[in-house]
């Protein structure tokens, strides 16, 4: 674990779970971080679709979001994201198969009243490959938001 300045205090990267660090040029995609932020959260849930697994947005909370059967609504993966000079750097995780027993200590995103959960705790079997293949198969229509503002969030007033 090491210390971060986001949300949850702790970033986690360990065993079972595909990282995905996305590096873009937000000035020629129209400096919009919420946009980003949610065409990644589509883009992870689109590819979670794939492998069988029904993912949402939560308002409200950071992340990716779905129902497990023994935790309730539980987050499957996590977006992490900074920008400098509009530049994108970090990005998602998403738990395939990690030991959940390692996230015992860490307040995922910190929001504290939910669990976690991994496609291999809702009986899916999903490899890295099959995700990675997913994941492509998703990758244009997560550009395709980035050039369609229409379908992003409205930005926040100052």
């Amino acid at each position: 674990m090491h210390a971060t300045g986001r949300g949850g205090r702790y970033t986690y990267h360990g065993p079972g779970q595909r990282i995905g660090y996305v590096v873009l040029d937000l000035a020629r995609r129209g400096k919009d971080v919420r946009c980003f932020v949610h065409a990644l959260e589509g883009w992870v849930i689109d590819a979670l679709a794939r492998i069988g697994i029904a993912a949402f947005r939560a308002e409200g909370r950071i992340g990716i979001w779905t129902h497990d059967p023994l935790r309730g609504e539980a987050k499957i993966g996590a977006i992490g994201v900074r920008v400098k000079r509009w530049v994108t750097m970090h990005g998602f995780s998403v738990n395939l198969s990690p030991d959940l027993s390692h996230f015992g200590g860490i307040v995922p995103c910190g929001i504290a009243d939910y669990g976690v959960t991994s496609a291999e705790a809702l009986s899916r079997d999903a490899t890295f490959a099959t995700f990675d293949a997913a994941l492509a198969l998703s990758a244009q229509a997560f550009l395709d938001a980035l050039s369609h503002p229409s379908s992003c969030p409205a930005q926040i007033e100052a």
